[in-house]
C-alpha cells in the first residue's frame, strides 16, 4: 500500500555534547522536503510535548554518557517512564522509532537508548521502524545515514495506518499479527541498511526492516557490528539498489568531474598516484555524489570596537569552579620512555567544598592553544579585530527549527576570548560543517573535494582523512585555502570547549588539602592534512604550564621561588567507582599505565583505615598493573611495593610488555605474562572465587579500545572455564556483576 502523507510527527532528543541534538534538528529540518511537519523538543522540556496524549509518530534520538547513563537533559524523562506505578498499557496508543548513539569502546553501549526502548515497550508502545544503534567508535554515519534514509517512508506508512484505524497500531490485513512491532528488541547491533528510494512502496520497506530485525535479534548481544548482506534482505532491496541516488532526504546530485591531474614528463596529464585530504582518485573522483542539503544558517554575528572589553584570562566563573595552584609537578616516566607520564599535585586547602573520595574525578578547564587561536584569527582575516566585542543574535529569516544562541557563549566577551575559551576549535569537522564550507569555497576542485568528503560516496575518505586523524578545523581550512567561511559559521558548527576529566590519584586521609592526578602527554603524529605533529590540547597545555617547576626522576625537588601556576578545576564525584564501603569486602584492581591512578587513592585510603581500625577484618586487595619497561614506566613502583610490605596490598601482579622479549624467544618460555589479562588468566581460580563466591568487587581503569575489551573477554573465558558454563551463562554472570555494581569501569578512548 503506497504511503499517504500526513502532516505531523514528533522528534524528541536527549543529548550530552550536541550530537543527538544536531541529528534531531537535521531530521526536523528535512521533514518539509517530504511533505511532513516535525515538532522538535528536548526531552527535558516536557511542557512542550505530551506523550500521554500523543497520536502522531514519535522519533527519539538519544545518546549515552558516563557509565551508560542518560544525558543530563534526558535524565528526568527516563526517571518518569521508569516509575513502577505506570500501568502496562500507559503508552499503548504510542508508536515510535528510536535512534541510539553510543560508542563500543565504552561499557554499556547505547544503554540510554536501550533503557528507553525497553521501558516504552513494557508500557505498551509499538515500534514502527527498527531501532538504529549508531557507534561513534567506527563512525556514526555507518548506521545514521541509512537509518534516516529509511525513516521517511516508515513515518508515512505509520501515519497512513494510524489514520486508517486510530484504535490500533499497524493493524494488519487477514493473517497478520495486528499489534506486533517489527521486532521486540535489537541488542547491540549496527543496522547496515541499504539505500532505498522514496518511491519504493512502504510494504517493501517494512519487509526489509523486519528482515533486518530477524537477523539482528538472532545476532550476538555483543557490541560488535553485524553486517547484513544484500542477498539476506530479499526482494525488498532489488539487485543494484545500492547505487540508487536518494534524492528525497535533502541530498543534491553533484555531476561527475574529471579526476585531478598532474603534468607528466612530456607535458601529458596523468592521474595522480596517491589520494589525500585534498585529492581523490577514481572511482570517487568520477562519481556522481549524494551530498546533504546545506544546513540553514541561523546566527547573526557582528564585531564591535569598544573602548575597553573585559579581559578575562580564564573560564567564566561558576559556583562549582575553583582556581587552584599546582603545588608540585613530577615526571614519573624515566629514561627514553615512549610516553611522558606526569603527576600533578593541586593545593585545594583554600577550597573546603572540594572534598573528594578515592575514585572521584574532576574536570580541568583548559584553553585552546594560543598559537592555534592566533593562526585561526589570521586565517579568518580577523586578527585586527581580536579585541572587538562579539554580538550574537538569531537571524530573523532562519529556517532552522529550535534555533537558539549557544548558551555557553556569554555577553560582553571579545573575539579572542570566544576562540580561546568557548569553542572547541580542535573538534573534528562534521559532515554538515563540510557541506556548509562548500558554499564559501572559491576553487572548483576544492569545492568538489569538500563535496566528496561530506557525501555518501566519500564516507571512507571522510573517515580516513578527517575523522581518524582527528583533523581540526584550522588544519582543514589550511588545506583548503580558497575556503573563507564567516565567523558565524564556526559558531554555528563548532561545539562547546569541554573540560577534560581526570581521576583523583590520592586520598584526603593521606594528603589533606591536596589532590593528585596523573596523565600521559598525548602526541598526535604528522599525517595527511597535518604537516607537523601536535600534543593533546589539555595535556600539552599542562606540560607547558608546569615545565618550569617540573621535577625530573631521581632529581631533588627544588625549593626555588618560582611562581606556582594555577588552573581552574571542578569536582565531578563518581559515586560508584569507589572502594567497597564494607572493609571486609575483597576487591581486585586492574590498571595498566596511568590507569593505576585511582587505585593509588584506593590503597592510600585503605592503609589509613588499617591503622585507624587495627581490630577490623579487611578483605583481600589485588592489583594488576602493566607497563612497557620495568625501569622506564613502572609508575608508583616504590609506593606500590610499600603497600605490599605493609600488608595494605595483598597481591601485586606486574607485567612488562617490552622487557626480556629476546630472552623469552631464546628460551621459548611462554610463562611470562605480557599484559594484565595474561596475569588475570594465571590467577583465574582466585579471581573467580573472589568475584563469585566472596561477593568481591572488580575495578578496571584505563584504555577502552584495547585493554578494557581484552580484560572483559578474559573474564568471560575465566568464568566459562572455572564454572564449566557456556558463553551465554558467562555473559549473564558478568552482566549480574555490572548490575550489582561489583564490576566497575573508569575507561577512556
Amino acid at each position: 500500500m503506497p504511503c499517504q502523507v500526513k502532516p505531523r510527527f514528533v522528534v524528541l532528543y536527549g543529548s550530552q555534547k550536541g550530537q543527538a541534538e544536531s541529528i534531531a534538528e537535521g531530521i526536523a529540518e528535512s521533514a518539509e522536503e517530504h511533505g511532513l511537519f516535525a515538532e522538535l523538543s528536548c526531552l527535558k522540556d516536557n511542557e512542550k510535548y505530551n506523550l500521554e496524549k500523543e497520536n502522531a509518530p514519535v522519533v527519539f534520538i538519544v545518546s549515552t554518557t558516563g557509565d551508560g547513563e542518560p544525558p543530563d537533559n534526558a535524565l528526568q524523562f527516563v526517571k518518569r517512564i521508569k516509575k513502577k506505578t505506570l500501568s502496562p498499557d500507559h503508552y499503548k496508543h504510542l508508536c515510535y522509532a528510536l535512534l541510539a548513539l553510543g560508542d563500543t569502546n565504552y561499557a554499556n553501549f547505547c544503554n540510554c537508548g536501550k533503557t528507553i526502548e525497553r521501558r516504552l515497550q513494557e508500557l505498551g508502545a509499538k515500534q514502527f521502524y527498527a531501532t538504529g544503534y549508531a557507534d561513534d567508535g567506527v563512525g556514526l554515519e555507518v548506521v545514521l545515514d541509512p537509518w534516516i534514509e529509511g525513516l521517511w517512508a516508515a513515518i508515512k506508512e505509520a501515519l497512513s495506518k494510524m489514520s486508517a484505524d486510530r484504535t490500533g497500531y499497524l493493524k494488519g490485513e487477514a493473517g497478520d499479527s495486528p499489534n506486533e512491532p517489527p521486532h521486540s528488541s535489537i541488542a547491540d547491533v549496527q543496522l547496515n541498511l541499504l539505500s532505498i528510494t522514496d518511491h519504493q512502496d512502504c510494504e517493501s520497506i517494512r519487509a526489509s526492516v523486519e528482515t533486518v530485525s530477524k537477523f539482528a535479534t538472532a545476532a550476538s548481544s555483543s557490541a560488535s557490528a553485524t553486517q547484513i548482506a544484500v542477498s539476506d534482505l530479499g526482494p525488498a532491496f532489488p539487485a543494484g539498489s545500492t547505487g540508487l541516488a536518494f534524492q528525497s532526504h535533502g541530498t543534491a546530485s553533484v555531476p561527475t568531474s574529471a579526476p585531478e591531474t598532474e603534468a607528466g614528463d612530456a607535458g601529458v596529464p596523468h592521474i595522480a598516484l596517491a589520494a589525500s585530504l585534498t585529492r581523490s582518485l577514481p572511482p570517487l573522483s568520477e562519481s556522481s555524489l549524494n551530498v546533504p542539503a546545506v544546513p540553514p544558517p541561523y546566527l547573526d554575528v557582528s564585531l564591535q570596537e569598544v573602548d575597553a572589553v573585559e579581559q578575562i584570562v580564564g573560564p567564566l566563573k561558576k559556583e562549582t569552579l575553583h582556581e587552584v595552584p599546582i603545588s608540585r609537578a613530577v615526571q614519573l616516566a624515566r629514561g627514553d620512555s615512549v610516553k611522558t607520564a606526569l603527576l600533578l599535585e593541586l593545593d585545594i586547602s583554600a577550597h573546603p567544598m572540594m572534598t573528594y573520595q578515592p575514585g572521584d574525578s574532576f574536570d580541568v578547564f583548559c584553553p585552546n592553544r594560543a598559537a592555534e587561536v592566533e593562526d585561526l584569527l589570521h586565517r579568518l582575516d580577523l586578527h585586527d579585530q581580536r579585541d572587538h566585542q562579539v554580538h550574537i543574535s538569531l537571524r530573523k529569516d532562519t529556517k532552522k527549527k529550535g534555533a537558539q544562541v549557544p548558551s555557553y557563549i556569554s555577553q560582553n566577551i571579545s573575539l579572542l576570548y570566544l576562540l580561546t575559551w568557548c569553542l572547541e576549535i580542535r573538534s573534528v569537522p562534521k559532515k554538515a560543517f563540510l557541506r556548509a564550507l562548500v558554499e564559501h569555497t572559491g576553487d572548483s576542485a576544492q569545492r568538489r573535494r569538500l563535496q566528496e568528503l561530506c557525501s555518501k560516496q566519500g564516507a571512507a575518505d571522510y573517515n580516513l582523512y578527517v575523522r581518524d586523524p582527528s583533523l581540526s578545523v584550522l588544519e582543514l581550512l589550511t588545506a583548503f585555502s580558497s575556503c573563507s567561511p564567516p565567523l558565524s559559521l564556526l559558531i554555528e558548527h563548532l561545539p562547546k570547549l569541554q573540560p577534560r576529566p581526570y581521576s583523583a590519584a590520592s586520598s584526603c586521609l593521606r594528603y589533606p588539602g591536596r589532590l593528585h592526578f596523573v596523565f600521559n602527554v598525548v602526541e598526535f603524529p604528522a599525517r595527511s592534512g597535518r604537516p607537523a605533529g601536535r600534543r593533546g590540547l589539555c595535556t600539552g597545555w599542562l606540560f607547558d604550564l608546569i615545565n618550569p617547576v617540573l621535577v625530573l626522576p631521581e632529581k631533588a625537588e627544588s625549593s626555588g621561588s618560582l611562581a606556582l601556576p594555577k588552573i581552574h578545576v571542578s569536582l565531578r564525584p563518581n559515586c560508584s567507582f569507589r572502594p567497597p564501603s564494607a572493609l571486609s569486602a575483597p576487591f581486585i584492581m586492574v590498571g595498566p599505565g596511568t590507569g593505576v591512578a585511582p587505585f593509588i587513592g584506593f590503597l592510600q585510603q585503605r592503609e589509613k583505615e588499617r591503622k585507624e581500625n587495627p581490630e577490623a577484618i579487611f578483605g583481600e586487595t589485588w592489583l594488576f598493573f602493566g607497563c612497557r619497561h620495568r625501569d622506564g614506566d613502572y609508575l608508583f613502583r616504590e609506593e606500590l611495593e610499600g603497600f605490599v610490605s605493609s600488608g595494605t596490598l595483598s597481591q601485586l601482579k606486574v607485567c612488562f610488555s617490552r622487557d626480556d622479549q629476546k630472552e623469552e624467544e631464546a628460551t621459548l618460555s611462554a610463562a611470562r605474562p605480557r599484559y594484565v589479562q595474561h596475569n588475570l588468566l594465571l590467577n583465574s581460580q582466585h579471581i573467580t572465587d573472589i568475584l563469585l563466591k566472596q561477593n568481591g568487587y572488580l575495578y578496571v581503569c584505563g584504555d577502552a579500545k584495547n585493554m578494557a575489551k581484552d580484560v572483559n573477554d578474559t573474564l568471560m573465558e575465566m568464568i566459562k572455564t572455572e564454572l564449566q558454563v557456556d558463553q551465554l551463562d558467562a555473559m549473564k554472570r558478568l552482566a549480574e556483576l555490572r548490575e550489582e555494581k561489583r564490576y566497575l569501569q573508569d575507561i577512556w578512548g
